[in-house]
């Protein structure tokens, strides 16, 4: 039977507010590109929050700074409490997952309107993965029936909805699958180190992140799925703001240099990174078919 542990419990950051970055008069609360006085910018802890804190801290200073209003940085719970928070009027600008953003978008009118690009401008992408142990007899997804599956946790795009698509494609009915939702990509990545479960998730953006740090060897792992890519997450704007404010945050996004999004780049796989590039709702659409093919709801996010 599918098991769906409840979520590792993660900290709730407080919130951020940045002070004021280099010279120049404050932007009063009457301007039109500063609603409230502040921009409230909102990201799900995809990694580790104290990792993620100091990375989103440089991108919005530089977006505080080319946009000359305050930017308070609101690292939430997970992508629920994203969705919830944007519908509700508390944040003007969010970044989701891939597939977070399917809901956030009818859910609570979020657009898009930036992504990572790498050095050449190119939109950047990456893609989902099953591993096993190199020595494991499993060689292909139709093997995982009866086996153990360690994933991400519910609603990640390469961590939950992927891996599961490809179950559905293979013929492997999820029943027969012993599916772990370990709370995350590194958790997940450690019940295979451990021994815990005969297979596991592991996304390129992750296996960058470890394979950086040492801690993880490929030469003791084999890949037996990999995933078509995927557009890396978009930075939304909230529908309902003033089409001028829309308009001024897409600006200084767009702006903003690689030098402002390398730390957050890092976590994304994009190295070396380039500036921010314009997306679409188009852009996504891959995932809004995947959606709909595994009849995903604003609940299983």
């Amino acid at each position: 039977m599918r098991a769906r542990p409840a979520l590792a419990a993660l900290a709730v950051l407080p919130a951020l507010l940045l002070t004021g970055c280099g010279g120049g008069d404050t932007t009063t609360a009457t301007s039109p590109t500063c609603p409230n006085g502040k921009i409230r910018f909102g990201v799900e802890p995809y990694e580790d929050p104290a990792k993620l804190k100091p990375a989103y801290e440089t991108l919005a200073a530089a977006l505080q700074k080319t946009l000359n209003c305050p930017v308070e940085l609101k690292v939430v719970e997970d992508y629920s409490a994203e969705v919830l928070a944007m519908r509700n009027g508390r944040l003007e600008v969010a970044q989701f997952g891939p597939l977070g953003y399917v809901f956030a978008s009818t859910k609570a009118d979020a657009q898009p309107v930036a992504s990572f690009a790498d050095a050449k401008g190119a939109l950047t992408t990456y893609t989902a993965g099953i591993w096993v142990p190199a020595d494991s007899p499993i060689t292909s997804v139709k093997d995982l029936k009866g086996r153990s599956l360690a994933l991400s946790s519910p609603g990640s795009t390469s961590g939950d909805a992927l891996p599961r698509y490809a179950l559905k494609t293979q013929g492997v009915a999820e029943a027969d699958v012993r599916i772990d939702y370990a709370g995350g990509h590194p958790e997940a990545l450690l019940a295979l180190t451990n021994g815990k479960v005969d297979a596991a998730e592991i996304n390129s953006q992750q296996l960058a992140t470890v394979q950086a740090e040492g801690g993880f060897d490929p030469a003791k792992y084999r890949r037996i799925w990999t995933s078509d890519p995927i557009p890396n997450d978009p930075i939304t704007v909230h529908g309902k703001l003033d089409p001028a404010v829309r308009q001024a945050i897409t600006s200084a996004l767009l702006k903003l240099g690689p030098a402002d999004v390398a730390k957050v780049g890092a976590f994304l796989d994009v190295d070396p990174p380039g500036p921010l590039v314009a997306v679409r709702k188009e852009t996504y659409q891959p995932l809004f078919d995947l959606a709909t093919a595994l009849d995903l709801t604003e609940k299983d996010v």
